[in-house]
């Protein structure tokens, strides 16, 4: 999707940056427009790495290619984050005196505004009428927030924060295809206790499952997310339940995928835990140079989810493997779904630098049958929304 960030001219135009870095990161392509004061806030390297793309704040820049209509005439989405007084103003009355105001007015995207201010500017007459006219407009406005200001004062007129202002913007643009649907997620990875201080793990950060939570809330649907040693925040808009070991995650599965319409397992699940826990910590003094462990294998939660799940109920399973070879690493997912008997798997390759703890991902996705079905690379929310196309449109 081709976003267009509009920058003005206040303190916060410092968060727009993260704006700017959540929109790229979910795969979109960001284009920003800022006044000449918003570039006293933030420079224009800083926006152009973030973006990846030119930044623009001249109304006279590529006359030729009639630039000052044709960023507008091309965007899906226009998000102007901060929105001063200022600029809200000049939006309500339609003026058009520098590029961002030719850019919203020469479009038919859906425009998101994130106002921020001093609390007196927010309350002031002038601009609670200019904000009624805007989203009398059809204009979405996120916030502003309540909290501490610039200076010593606080009260509204704060500026949300950069993952509310994104979900909300991205949220209006999505089809709700998925609007009734309950869908219970498991994301991270399992820690197997060997003692109070130790435990055998996997380094799985939760990513995967906590975009595909997040992607499938701003879709319309009712999400479950149980969650296995997060390394990030757990996402807003869902159910969370929390849990640690293996044996714990498939109790918790199976209670909340009972009522589910869909099921994914994208946590990494632990095939072993030790026989016995210790009681006390392990002490290497007592243990000599060896230390033996005893390991017992762990249910297949994903194969006892397809045995019990009702009728009409769709699972699907992620497959994490090492194999380099692209036609072995099929024949590993295919013989893996024939095991499960889920009706999608989404397999990727995992590395010492690759898969886990990563901010992308590249994946293959195969049906029951074997057959693939999609593929999919770029960042985890972006895959996280080519695997909810298939469940919402079926393959």
């Amino acid at each position: 999707m081709n976003v267009v960030v509009g920058i003005t001219g206040g303190i916060a135009a410092y968060k727009a940056v993260s704006v700017v870095r959540a929109l790229v990161l979910a795969g979109h392509d960001v284009h920003v427009v800022a006044t000449e004061n918003a570039l006293r806030f933030v420079g224009r390297p800083t926006l152009e790495a973030i973006s990846r793309n030119t930044v623009h704040s001249d109304l006279y820049e590529g006359v030729a290619e009639v630039r000052h209509v044709a960023i507008g005439q091309a965007a899906d989405l226009i998000v102007v984050a901060p929105a001063t007084a200022n600029t809200i103003a000049k939006l309500a009355s339609g003026l058009a005196d520098d590029l961002l105001g030719n850019t919203i007015l020469a479009s038919t995207a859906p425009v998101v505004i994130a106002p921020a201010m001093h609390t007196e500017m927010w309350q002031n007459p002038a601009t609670v009428a200019n904000i009624a006219t805007l989203r009398g407009r059809g204009i979405t406005v996120v916030g502003p927030a309540s909290g501490q200001l610039t200076g010593r004062d606080s009260g509204p007129g704060r500026m949300s924060e950069p993952d509310d202002i994104v979900a909300a913007a991205l949220s209006i643009t999505r089809p709700q295809d998925l609007a009734g649907r309950r869908i219970t997620i498991s994301a991270g990875g399992t820690r197997e206790p060997l003692d109070p201080v130790r435990f055998i793990g996997n380094r799985s950060s939760g990513r995967q499952g906590v975009a595909l939570a997040e992607a499938a809330a701003a879709r319309g649907a009712a999400v479950t997310l149980v969650t296995a040693n997060l390394e990030i925040a757990a996402p807003r808009g869902v159910t969370i339940q929390k849990v640690s070991t293996t044996l714990e995650l498939e109790a918790t599965m199976a209670a909340a995928s009972t009522d589910a319409d869909v099921v994914i397992m994208a946590a990494a699940v632990a095939d072993y835990r030790p026989e016995t826990v210790a009681e006390g910590k392990i002490k290497k003094e007592t243990q000599g140079d060896v230390l033996d462990l005893r390991l017992v294998k762990n249910p297949d939660i994903l194969h006892g989810l397809v045995e019990r799940r009702p009728v009409g109920q769709i699972i699907v399973g992620f497959a994490a493997e090492t194999e380099e070879d692209p036609e072995a690493l099929l024949a590993l997912a295919r013989g893996k779904v024939a095991r499960k008997g889920c009706d999608l798997l989404v397999v990727n390759r995992v590395g010492w630098s690759e898969g886990f703890a990563t901010e992308g991902n590249e994946v293959v996705i195969i049906d029951r049958a074997g057959d693939i079905v999609g593929e999919a690379s770029g960042s985890k929310r972006s895959v996280a929304d080519h695997v909810l196309d298939l469940i919402a449109r079926p393959y």
